[in-house]
């Protein structure tokens, strides 16, 4: 076969930039067609699955989210990207490294070895945009990003709030934002969540937008008050796919209704330019709740365009 043939750049691309012709019905499914591998050298970002969901409170299947959104990526990687009017990888090295390998019979190895596949990106000078998973996997990974970029603001989508009562060392999806807060992991003075819809005794010092709040006030004002709230410093980006409402993403593990539109989430997401992100998450899709795949197409055009908020960045510099 010829070298010149088209397709499955995943395995046979040498370059991290740039792209070339795939069939969207066929090729191997890394994300956006990357190059998979595990040498890390020269990439600005790497791409990778957390597939665990033993921390879950309702439904399960979230480990099988990561494989999901890769292939729900076939057709982002065709054109460029919309509405931005570029090709993030003509400036951004991007690299699939594939899934953090994970133990789930021996639970007590879990979060060091996220928290370990993390930092060995990070030692590589990469941001991490990983894809969970349930949302526990935040947890681990911000231990890793706490360590190397000190207690970062955390801008967080979701319908939960997160941080239920915490003992420090159980699994559960529902409160390792409070553990983190706890061990100094965030700063929540500079930390806002978006679209929350359920209700908590105490904000526990976060900005919380609720989906109501932002149903009235609009996209405008709630950029304003991410950017206000955050500021210049680092930021870690997690995006739990429940923030949208499950008509526009059912396949989740506790969905709730009231929440944003696939719209409004990616035109406050597009409006997140200039925010100094250290690393980003996807989590939550379940993929056997899924309808024609639209929980899974969500979430990968919020990782391409988070994608695309870090080629702007890099473009700028």
């Amino acid at each position: 076969m010829s070298d010149n043939d088209g397709g499955d750049q995943a395995f046979r691309k040498t370059d991290l930039l740039g792209r070339s012709a795939e069939m969207t019905y066929a090729g191997a499914l890394s994300f956006l067609r990357r190059r998979y591998g595990r040498d890390l050298t020269g990439a600005d970002v790497v791409v990778s699955g957390i597939p665990f969901d033993g921390a879950v409170t309702y439904r399960s299947g979230a480990r099988l989210g990561p494989r999901a959104i890769r292939a729900a990526s076939v057709q982002l990687a065709e054109l460029k990207a919309f509405p931005f009017g570029f090709d993030p990888f003509d400036t951004l090295a991007v690299i699939d490294a594939g899934d953090c390998f994970i133990d789930p019979h021996h639970p007590d190895t879990v979060v060091e070895a996220i928290s370990s596949h993390i930092a060995a990106i990070l030692t590589a000078n990469a941001i991490p945009l990983s894809f969970g998973g349930d949302h526990f996997v935040t947890y681990p990974i911000l231990r890793a990003v706490a360590d190397a970029h000190g207690p970062v603001a955390l801008l967080h989508f979701d319908a939960h709030s997160d941080t239920w009562d915490d003992d420090g060392g159980k699994f559960d999806h529902g409160s390792m934002f409070l553990r983190a807060k706890n061990e100094t992991l965030i700063d929540t003075d500079r930390s806002v969540q978006v679209g929350i819809r359920t209700h908590n005794d105490s904000d526990h010092g976060f900005k919380v937008l609720s989906a109501p709040w932002i149903h009235r006030h609009g996209i405008d004002a709630t950029l304003a008050a991410v950017k206000e709230r955050v500021g210049d410093g680092p930021v870690y980006l997690t995006f739990d796919i429940d923030c949208l409402d499950p008509a526009f993403a059912p396949g989740t593990g506790t969905p709730v209704v009231g929440g944003l539109t696939s719209a409004q989430a990616l035109e406050i997401l597009r409006g997140l330019d200039g925010l100094d992100i250290v690393g980003a998450d996807v989590v939550e899709v379940a993929p056997a709740y899924d309808v024609s795949e639209i929980t899974a197409i969500a979430a990968a055009t919020i990782a391409h365009d988070i994608l695309c908020l870090l080629a702007i960045r890099k473009r700028a510099r």
